[in-house]
């Protein structure tokens, strides 16, 4: 919860325009501001106040324990102009508040943090537990002291300028050791604990054989991502409570699932008792990975039979390929979910051209991978290469990346092992029907006139359903100096079906600097003016020209009223 704070009119209404837009994370503090923000300190994660810096400096220095578990604060000032990230940068959100804030209130977000200002991720905001001299090591890095990578599990991590040697070091690893000097240790959650247990078995017994047991093996609790276990004992109290306690999540699998696993160590008592010859060990290995602790009994202080087994197993590493498409060019229209992929992914890959519209969004240690035109399957292999190499991917395209773009081809070379996230676009189309009007305004259709890849045949077929359908056209890609013939054949098919006056808009660089439109008819459509950078748009037989611009009403019986004059 987002605590919410003013002391005057001015502040009052900044603030509740702030709960308007957050009404399910935020809470207004009326009253005293000194016992709002003391009330608000206790109570939220996170606090907005609408006061001066300094002011807000002295209400909660008494209140301040540990940078680990205090709430971020954000001031904003009287006139709105700046979100300042004031407390809890980091650790307390307030660096991602303060931009979230300026994004509602039109203010500009201050961000101190040396990290957050250099454009990197602070080791201590990868979602990661850390170890080891954080501080040290982030100096380094923004001091651009070799800093380097010693990646014991394959792991994906947002960009980072490290290296392959360096005084100091980042160590991703699961097993049990202590940071060395000038070191940090980062704990991925690869390891899941599969846990089978007797009616009855209790919490204690559960959790002191998952500690031994990774004790024994010298394996970290802090990299513990899941326990797992067979259905029937989802609601096993004992089995539960570990879970709990342990801060993860308890993760169930059918029995019949289950038996299907191949396993070192197969049993007939939890076959009969649940209907898999192991639970231990298969719901461990249930979402594939290394069986690094086969399965082994609790030991009871009493001497009596174990209640519980487990086993333990090192699952690989996800990697991730976000497919992101930049927009129609201008900055406005790429989106604040697309920037955020861009800052996230550790590779980015894409054409070249592209790459250079958002060079300056990537953070320090990006790994860029960018080729020519005609090259989209080998950067569509290769996005999907890296991924599976444990990278964090952004694979980028102009307009949407589903849209005759590079969703399609790494979707075709991609597997269900790594995870894939697509990112949309504003299309051409869009693009260049808001330069226009309101062409699209009912049924439309977008057509690719290229036939590198579609044969020709296959295309008309396509244009010809549209003109017969009385469908809105917009044709990509229509006409380039290879291939100057296509787009005067398509106009020949829907003019066997429209009248020589249906308006056709015509835009160039939709939304970039050098952006140019046009509105004409069918008839008068000069195809010669036309090259790879424009989008045609052909109007349905009720599109009409009003006041300048390509309107298609979105009901046909729009078309019988008196047209205004």
């Amino acid at each position: 919860m987002i605590g919410l704070i003013s002391a005057t009119a001015a502040g009052a209404v900044a603030r509740d325009r702030l709960a308007a837009a957050w009404p399910d994370r935020t809470r207004v503090y009326e009253g005293s501001v000194a016992d709002a923000v003391r009330t608000a300190f206790g109570e939220c994660e996170r606090l907005v106040c609408f006061l001066a810096t300094g002011a807000v400096v002295r209400l909660v220095a008494p209140l301040l324990a540990d940078k680990r578990t205090d709430p971020g604060v954000v001031c904003v000032d009287e006139a709105g102009r700046f979100a300042v990230a004031l407390l809890g940068g980091h650790g307390g959100g307030a660096n991602e508040l303060a931009r979230e804030v300026g994004a509602v209130l039109g203010a500009e977000p201050v961000v101190t943090t040396a990290t957050d200002a250099a454009g990197l991720p602070g080791l201590d905001t990868l979602g990661l537990p850390v170890e080891g001299d954080v501080a040290a090591v982030s100096r380094a890095l923004l001091d651009g002291v070799p800093v380097a990578l010693a990646a014991e599990v394959a792991w994906p991590l947002p960009p980072l300028p490290l290296a392959a040697e360096g005084a100091y070091t980042v160590r991703l690893t699961d097993r049990l050791v202590e940071p060395a000097e000038r070191e940090v240790v980062l704990r991925p959650p690869s390891l899941v604990i599969g846990v089978g247990a007797s009616r009855g078995a209790p919490a204690e017994e559960v959790l002191g054989l998952v500690e031994a047991a990774l004790r024994d093996a010298g394996l970290a609790a802090a990299s513990v991502a899941a326990l797992a276990t067979v259905d029937a004992k989802a609601d096993e109290p004992g089995v539960v409570a570990a879970a709990g306690r342990l801060g993860v999540p308890l993760v169930t699998h059918p029995a019949g699932e289950l038996a299907r696993i191949a396993v070192p160590n197969p049993s007939d008592a939890p076959l009969a008792a649940v209907g898999t010859p192991s639970v231990a060990e298969a719901a461990a290995l249930a979402g594939g990975g290394e069986l690094l602790v086969p399965k082994r009994r609790s030991e009871r202080a009493d001497g009596g039979p174990a209640r519980v087994t487990c086993a333990v197993v090192r699952r690989p590493g996800r990697g991730r390929l976000a497919v992101v498409g930049l927009g129609p060019g201008a900055r406005d229209l790429l989106t604040p979910r697309a920037a955020a992929e861009l800052r996230r992914a550790s590779v980015l890959v894409g054409l070249d051209q592209y790459v250079d519209q958002i060079r300056d969004l990537l953070r320090p240690g990006t790994r860029v991978i960018e080729s020519g035109l005609g090259a989209e399957e080998e950067r569509a292999r290769t996005a999907v290469e890296e991924a599976r190499r444990g990278h964090a991917v952004a694979l980028v395209g102009s307009g949407d990346a589903g849209v005759y773009a590079m969703a399609s081809p790494a979707l075709a070379e991609a597997s269900d092992d790594i995870d894939v996230v697509g990112v949309p676009g504003v299309t051409a189309a869009l693009a260049a029907g808001a330069v226009l009007g309101a062409p699209l305004g009912h049924d439309h259709v977008s057509i690719s006139l290229s036939d590198l890849h579609t044969p020709w045949e296959v295309i008309e077929r396509r244009v010809r359903a549209a003109a017969e359908a009385d469908i809105v056209v917009t044709f990509y890609n229509p006409r380039s100096r290879g291939r100057d013939w296509q787009l005067p054949e398509a106009l020949a098919v829907l003019a066997g079906h429209r009248e020589p006056s249906t308006p056709v808009g015509v835009v160039r660089n939709a939304s970039r600097a050098d952006e140019s439109s046009r509105l004409t008819t069918l008839s008068e459509l000069d195809p010669a003016t036309v090259d790879m950078m424009t989008v045609v748009t052909v109007g349905n037989t009720a599109t009409r020209e009003i006041a300048g611009r390509m309107v298609t009403p979105r009901g046909y019986r729009w078309q019988h009223r008196e047209e205004p004059k």
